[in-house]
């Protein structure tokens, strides 16, 4: 009794109580199998966090590109036709406005530079700085009342890809490689690739895995030359030392998960190393386009005679039809990159910024989504279109006819993957400056991607910071029940 010397006469009753107590459960739980299912958990070996994984809820779709179209695209100048500002060009109107310029109530009206025109059975009317993609639009449903958080580009490319106004989050690649893992061992599950005026703004927080493992970040490919930098092992090292490397931190995982130590680092780790090591041999293949046929080329505007604007953007777009061909999960590919009239945010001069940035990714993206259809991939991928936010329909400036920010209203598309192709959800008023009738946030079209990829956005979770964090956030969000 010497041991509870200092301790009252309760604790010593709790003490010696919690011990006999303690083998009454211990016999309980050793008749219904526990220590049992308990020895097989220890026994078990490392297993990838990239591990293909079965979906949550039926799923339409495997894999999704996502051509963010960084500066924020005007909706009414592409796939948002205002006829009423026809004629209004010059004169000031009472419109509430938000973005770099601060908060305004009135503006001077900049009517759309570019003439539309009907496309597909649907009718649907495009403006002339996609004719191609003009040619799809039976496949393609338009959410043309999107809105978002923040009028300034980091928030809001933030938002867009992690549902988050600040930095720290998972991006939706994550989110959806967490929830499914990857059908190629040799490849990353998320794949990333930027324009080649450099990064968006805010940079790798675009496609962090946040508070997730590394496992699941973004990895930048490039689409010709050295795939991915850094990636060849150190001189010296060969091939067969990297394996038993990787064999060795197996090992150590296998005794971390026998003394049930926590090994959720070391996996990821090793996941890191073992995909790098499979990637030396198998990322260059994915690159090659040697054996796509001249009209293939032709079709993404990697050969042909707008190849000197489309080739760059027509070959990412290519390779990610051939990464979701070898079962990659998400691609996201950047159009504009660094800042000004690097990207698609047109404060002075729309015609020449939009007639650049349309003009190189027009043919690339309509090749991308008829390409998928012949190769049987549409069915199976979502493909998803549009910027951080849109613009708004008044200049910016007392001279010029660039426009300021819209997160209050902009059109986003969607194509594949169970979407309902030819319709229009949503609309804004006359002159695309707010919402009319339903409106849809950055974390419905997020719902929308997560639920047709089988994945119940309201369901797929991950324990951080005392939350059971969400890419809808922990209030949830719905799909856009209208366009699947």
């Amino acid at each position: 009794m010497s041991q509870f010397c200092g301790r009252t006469r309760r604790e010593m009753l709790w003490q010696t109580g919690g011990a006999f107590t303690g083998l009454a459960l211990t016999g309980m739980l050793s008749r219904d199998g526990f220590f049992n299912a308990a020895a097989a958990s220890e026994a078990r070996s490392y297993v990838s966090p990239l591990a293909a994984k079965k979906p949550m809820i039926p799923a339409k779709a495997k894999a999704v590109i996502f051509l963010f179209m960084y500066g924020g695209p005007s909706h009414i100048d592409t796939f948002d036709e205002k006829p009423k500002m026809v004629g209004m060009d010059g004169k000031t109107v009472e419109v509430k406005t938000f973005g770099r310029g601060g908060h305004k109530n009135q503006g001077r009206i900049v009517e759309p530079r570019w003439k539309f025109k009907n496309y597909g059975q649907c009718g649907k009317r495009v403006s002339d700085l996609f004719p191609n993609v003009g040619q799809c639009v039976d496949d393609i449903a338009f959410v043309h009342s999107m809105y978002a958080d923040s009028p300034i580009h980091g928030s809001a490319m933030l938002m867009m890809n992690s549902g988050k106004l600040l930095s720290g989050s998972p991006c939706m690649g994550s989110w959806v490689t967490y929830g499914l893992g990857s059908e190629n061992e040799n490849l990353p599950g998320f794949v990333v690739m930027l324009d080649k005026t450099g990064g968006p703004i805010s940079g790798p927080k675009n496609w962090s895995s946040g508070y997730m493992p590394a496992s699941y970040q973004g990895v930048t490919l490039k689409a010709s030359g050295t795939p991915i930098f850094d990636l060849a092992p150190p001189p010296g090292v060969t091939r067969e030392q990297q394996r038993q490397l990787l064999d060795r931190l197996k090992e150590k995982n296998d005794e971390h998960m026998k003394s049930r130590a926590d090994n959720s680092e070391l996996a990821a780790r090793i996941a890191s190393y073992e995909l790098a090591f499979k990637m030396q041999q198998h990322a260059p293949e994915a690159v090659d386009f040697s054996k796509e046929s001249k009209q293939t080329l032709e079709l993404y505007g990697i050969e042909g005679p707008t190849k000197d604007r489309t080739a760059d953007f027509g070959r990412k777009c290519l390779l990610a039809r051939r990464l979701v061909e070898r079962g990659v999960r998400f691609v996201q590919i950047y159009s504009g990159g660094a800042h000004n009239d690097d990207n698609w945010d047109a404060h002075s001069d729309m015609e020449r910024n939009h007639n650049k940035h349309a003009g190189n990714t027009d043919l690339p993206i309509a090749g991308l989504l008829k390409d998928l259809k012949r190769q049987g991939l549409l069915d199976s991928t979502i493909v998803i279109w549009g910027g951080e936010f849109g613009r708004q329909p008044t200049a910016e400036y007392a001279q010029g006819s660039g426009r300021d920010h819209n997160s209050y209203a902009f059109t986003m598309w969607l194509a594949g993957g169970g979407i309902k192709g030819g319709v229009s959800v949503g609309e804004t008023d006359e002159l695309g400056s707010m919402p009319v009738g339903d409106k849809f946030h950055v974390k419905n079209l997020h719902a929308t991607v997560l639920s047709q990829m089988g994945l119940d956005p309201n369901k797929l979770s991950y324990f951080y910071g005392g939350l059971d964090q969400k890419l809808v956030g922990v209030e949830g969000a719905d799909p856009i029940k209208g366009i699947i």
